[in-house]
């Protein structure tokens, strides 16, 4: 047994070396579940001949992710950057924001957009209101916000939007959706949503997709209850070809549920992957 695997417990071990394909762990809160995946990044390409170009690792934090770079640089004992040493291991949106630079052209965008955070959305919807002549006394604009973030994790357009909208708070957010995105495009400019939206939209194209799914030999991650509907399908996209997944999660956690996150996710990942190992 290779000598860093010895700091594991046995189960931990077997999902380290587990390859055969897609492979579901469920564990509870402080288990060692982001353990076993900085271990098995380690492991595939020490000891399986996988590129680190090859991996996409995915979690949910930054924290969380420059810990899993540094334990790997560390196991591995390189003396890389380990951000340039494994390119495609962070959160879910600075991977996809990677990858939407390199492929701008083929959404036609800038591949030097900015990223707006929420305060960039508040002052578009302020600005918006006050064009309309809304009062925000009427609608609050984070309301505004987090419905359109919402939204969009759903993968839900404004032109889908308008035709469900039946109250009139969403009949208000229907006409204001269109004029946020405008705003955004006008700017240069995507928001936390349009960043998987955008990737999702990118990997619907059958030769990108190809090339995403040759490229990723290996895919995992971190706290799978917690990933959304743009979020599962991206996954789901890019590892059809391998099936080489691997998710970690706790299926009495979810606590991002706010931003559509669903922990049905867990539960149909034998449904998705019928040779899963759980």
């Amino acid at each position: 047994m290779d000598s860093f695997l010895e700091e594991l417990n046995s189960q931990q071990k077997r999902a380290v070396i587990y390859n055969k394909g897609p492979l579901l762990i469920l564990a509870g809160a402080g288990s060692g579940k982001t353990k076993v995946n900085t271990y098995r990044i380690a492991y595939l390409i020490q000891k399986c001949g996988i590129k680190p170009s090859e991996i996409f690792a995915v979690t949910f934090t930054n924290k969380a992710a420059q810990e899993m770079r540094e334990r790997v640089k560390k196991i591995i004992n390189i003396k890389a950057d380990p951000q340039k040493f494994l390119p495609y291991l962070g959160t879910f949106h600075s991977v996809c924001v990677k990858i939407l630079r390199k492929e701008a052209n083929n959404l036609n965008i800038s591949k030097n957009f900015v990223i707006f955070d929420e305060d960039d959305q508040l002052s578009i919807i302020r600005e918006i209101i006050r064009k309309l002549k809304i009062s925000p006394e009427d609608i609050n604009p984070k309301r505004i916000v987090s419905v359109i973030s919402r939204a969009k994790d759903d993968l839900v357009t404004p032109q889908m939007f308008s035709n469900t909208a039946n109250t009139d708070d969403y009949r208000l957010i229907a006409e204001i959706y269109p004029l946020y995105q405008k705003e955004l495009i006008k700017q240069n400019a995507l928001d936390f949503g349009d960043i998987l939206f955008k990737t999702v939209e990118l990997l619907y194209k059958p030769e990108i997709l190809k090339k995403y799914q040759n490229k990723f030999k290996h895919i995992l991650v971190d706290e799978y209850q917690d990933t959304n509907y743009a979020q599962y399908l991206i996954l789901n996209k890019l590892a059809q070809k391998h099936q080489c997944i691997t998710v970690c999660g706790d299926d009495d956690q979810n606590i991002y549920t706010w931003r559509g996150a669903t922990i049905q996710n867990i539960f149909s990942f034998e449904n998705d992957y019928p040779t899963a190992k759980v």
